[in-house]
């Protein structure tokens, strides 16, 4: 291109990487706050959940009000079903009408994508933690901990989306679309009633809650409720599971998912 003040030479090329990922982001939350299916999954059942079993005295949670032992629990359960059940969902109906397949020839690396897909679920995280704080309060919840406590659950939630949302995607990228859809609705399911949540874990035995122990959502149910329900320190024993959950989740993810 010539001009009266000199010469300029095009220089095509992709643009910045953090540029491309914020972009990616910002369209997935777009787009997963526009799907009613996922904001009901998302936003209205952990909210229904919450006023329910707040409400009526169903399940035995111990000493206090039952919202101080429930708020946690959902809290955890908003969690995964927005990283994992919802995100291996979309996903996987993405792969299945070849969106990934298109993304993946584009300049936007396979593991940006799913940086943008993890952060676009942090955003939308966000949002229902919100939510539901100002219900639980509304209902009567006392939290405690403090700011050392806000800190302990802020990175007790973002270890529990990393490994949330690897597990969302390594489900998606190595099922077929109806697989994904089924399973991850069956998951939640199983760890709405065996995760922790609702159900306090010493309700299935000293060896089921051992082991139950050991699943992501109850590690993470449970550093929440140490630290919001009862005011204890930084629960470094949830937080190494599911720091160990978010690093073999997201480097199997990035292994075996496949895009076609």
């Amino acid at each position: 291109m010539t001009t009266t003040t000199g010469t300029y030479t095009p220089k095509p090329g992709a643009a910045p990487l953090p540029r491309m990922i914020a972009a990616q982001a910002v369209l997935e939350t777009k787009m997963l706050l526009r799907n009613g299916e996922q904001l009901l999954l998302t936003i209205v059942i952990p909210t229904l959940l919450l006023v329910l079993f707040s409400s009526v005295d169903i399940v035995d949670t111990g000493a206090g009000e039952a919202v101080d032992f429930l708020a946690p629990g959902i809290l955890a359960l908003a969690v995964m079903s927005t990283a994992f059940t919802g995100q291996a969902i979309a996903t996987g109906f993405e792969r299945r009408y070849g969106v990934l397949k298109r993304l993946a020839s584009s300049p936007l690396p396979r593991w940006a994508l799913m940086t943008a897909k993890t952060a676009s679920v942090l955003v939308t995280e966000v949002l229902q933690v919100v939510l539901l704080i100002v219900i639980a309060l509304a209902l009567g919840w006392s939290p405690h901990g403090g700011g050392a406590g806000a800190a302990a659950v802020v990175l007790l939630l973002i270890l529990g989306t990393a490994a949330f949302s690897g597990l969302g995607l390594l489900m998606a990228g190595t099922l077929k679309a109806e697989a994904t859809l089924g399973a991850a609705n069956l998951v939640f399911l199983l760890l709405l009633v065996g995760g922790g949540v609702i159900v306090p874990l010493e309700k299935f035995g000293s060896a089921g809650q051992h082991v139950l122990g050991l699943l992501p959502v109850s590690a993470l149910s449970d550093g929440l409720r140490d630290v919001l329900q009862h005011g204890a320190g930084t629960p470094w024993g949830d937080l190494g599971i599911l720091a160990a959950w978010a690093v073999v989740a997201l480097a199997a993810a990035g292994r075996f998912f496949r895009w076609e």
